[in-house]
């Protein structure tokens, strides 16, 4: 069956709540890069993150397991949902717009699906998937542009490095599928958090010589929200969305995010775009909406049993 293409006003409060969250993200994340290098932006991030989550697993009176084998499989999720994307986003956006980060990171979902079917003998890549995902990848390409494709200079090494950010994603949506499953979210989520401030913090002594406490209200502020609000907040706020859309309505998250970020960069920063950055999107909206399928159904361009 299709999933039904309205989704009930709640649902719709969430997944807008968490676009403007994320969107809002990468400006914050930038104001604090004005001030401290992006590793040290990453250990806060994980950091205060971790403590605020920690305190309200503990308000729930949840319990943390104690198998190490859990606990090794929190620190292989630290590394790729937290630490590899939030390093290589920050460090990309040193030398790129706010709005060209987000743009690329959109291409998650189609490095989600692309994965999934190579790494998961339950997600098969169908043959609309299949063209959504081409299509998807063109507009990754597009957004790029083939300077970057041609040249390796430190713009074109920023964007890379976001969309190495995407792929790790990915793959750690992967991991969980085959690691995580039974554990209570918010559990989950400390938990990862957790492997992650592990890693996070000496990477940050080892690059960047020190943890920056001496800041800015500015920079402290760009750090409160990004650990506090687009983490913590958002991770509880994620799985409560799940529940009401589903799996595949977050998708949907993932192209609200970069028009907020865009906005945001514009606005904040005066940033401009290239139009390829733009028709990049365009192609990356196209791709996603070819993956889930519901709306070339709901005009017959798709057939009800090939959604899947």
């Amino acid at each position: 069956m299709i999933p039904q293409m309205t989704l009930p006003p709640r649902a719709w409060a969430g997944l807008l709540a968490l676009a403007l969250i994320w969107g809002f993200s990468f400006l914050s994340m930038r104001i604090a890069l004005d001030e401290i290098g992006p590793f040290n932006v990453v250990a806060h991030r994980v950091f205060w993150a971790t403590a605020a989550l920690l305190a309200f697993v503990r308000w729930r009176g949840l319990s943390l397991p104690r198998d190490p084998r859990i606990w090794a499989a929190f620190a292989v999720m630290g590394l790729l949902n937290n630490v590899i994307p939030f390093s290589l986003i920050a460090w990309g956006q040193q030398h790129i717009e706010t709005g060209l980060a987000s743009i690329i990171n959109a291409s998650t979902a189609i490095w989600g699906v692309f994965v999934a079917a190579i790494l998961l003998p339950d997600e098969r890549l169908t043959w609309r998937k299949g063209v959504g995902v081409a299509i998807g990848f063109l507009g990754v390409a597009t957004a790029l542009g083939l300077d970057a494709l041609r040249h390796l200079d430190l713009r074109s090494l920023s964007q890379l490095a976001v969309l190495g950010a995407t792929l790790s994603y990915a793959l750690a949506g992967v991991w969980a599928r085959r690691t995580l499953r039974g554990l209570a979210p918010e559990v989950a989520a400390v938990g990862m958090l957790i492997g992650a401030t592990i890693f996070a913090l000496p990477v940050a002594i080892l690059v960047e010589g020190r943890i920056d406490f001496a800041l800015s209200p500015v920079t402290w502020g760009a750090l409160a929200y990004v650990a506090l609000v687009a983490t913590a907040l958002a991770y509880l706020l994620y799985y409560r969305v799940l529940a009401l859309a589903g799996s595949g309505n977050l998708m949907l998250t993932t192209l609200l995010v970069a028009p907020v970020a865009v906005l945001a960069g514009a606005v904040a920063r005066a940033e401009a775009l290239a139009p390829s950055a733009y028709a990049g999107f365009a192609l990356l909206a196209l791709g996603l909406s070819v993956i889930d399928g519901r709306l070339w159904a709901r005009f017959g361009l798709v057939s009800r049993t090939s959604r899947r």
